[in-house]
């Protein structure tokens, strides 16, 4: 599979390792593409498993609709159910980085037929988010988050100096290689409006999902060293999931962990999927 198609957009899709093994989905976040689970990609297909790693809404060139409407949480997860049923391989094992785990939390709560295990990194549970706001330094983390929802404002800050979303990510902790990447397959191709309306379409859901339980077996991985997401929220999650859940920690580690410790990162999820 390199695309899937859904309402007339159409995804590209990195889908690597044997046809017939277990399928594994992997969510890419902001401001990335699927090219980021590269890494974590290889050690799984190299234990058997089949990975599926889509481009998602707003970062595809051919699935860029205009308006923030387009961008609701619902439908974003609904790009991957399609993904799923056109697989005809379900139910899979759903992993999400950043907004990807938004994303993942989503499917597995509203589609729980669909997910076998759920690994969800960085971005703990959206009612443990919500919660963390009040009881931790979550708010004053997320300040960036209000920032992209303000109409044309993000996207001329960041197009004017080519230097400033690649320098803020490398003091979150990516690495320069990483950041170029991003400038290349995200500001320079012309994805840059797509990503931000994920952030301007968040609140458009309502509050629904905020208390949404999930029963897939699910581990959440969270790193000391993240400077968008507290420790609250990580801790919260396990309130949020029925099903066996996990937490783990990596110690150490930035916000970036499918590039920066991919080793780590798959070996949690061949443990919550085995």
């Amino acid at each position: 599979m390199d695309t899937f198609s859904r309402d007339g957009l159409t995804f590209d899709v990195i889908d690597s390792g044997p046809s017939d093994g277990d399928p594994v989905i992997l969510l890419h976040g902001f401001p990335q593409t699927a090219s980021s689970w590269s890494q974590v990609s290889e050690l799984l297909t190299a234990q058997g498993f089949r990975t599926i790693a889509p481009t998602q809404r707003g970062y595809s060139p051919r699935a860029r609709p205009r308006g923030r409407r387009c961008y609701r949480t619902s439908e974003l997860t609904a790009d991957i159910v399609s993904l799923i049923e056109q697989l005809d391989q379900g139910p899979v094992h759903v992993v999400g980085h950043d907004w990807g785990a938004v994303v993942a939390w989503s499917l597995a709560s509203r589609r729980p037929e669909l997910v076998r295990s759920l690994t969800t990194v960085s971005v703990p549970h959206p009612g443990a988010f919500a919660r963390s706001m009040t009881r931790s330094r979550q708010a004053l983390m997320s300040w960036y988050m209000f920032f992209f929802q303000l109409p044309w404002l993000p996207e001329f800050a960041i197009t004017r100096a080519r230097s400033v979303l690649p320098t803020a990510l490398q003091r979150t902790g990516m690495a320069l290689d990483e950041a170029q990447a991003v400038q290349r397959e995200v500001i320079d191709s012309g994805a840059l409006t797509g990503a931000l309306n994920w952030y301007r379409a968040m609140l458009l859901d309502g509050p629904g999902g905020l208390g949404a339980k999930v029963s897939a077996p699910t581990t959440h991985v969270w790193s000391s060293g993240d400077t968008a997401l507290s420790r609250c929220g990580a801790e919260l999650t396990h309130e949020y999931v029925t099903g066996d859940f996990r937490l783990a920690i990596i110690d150490g580690a930035s916000h970036w962990l499918p590039d920066q410790r991919p080793a780590d990162l798959a070996a949690l999820i061949l443990d919550r999927i085995r």
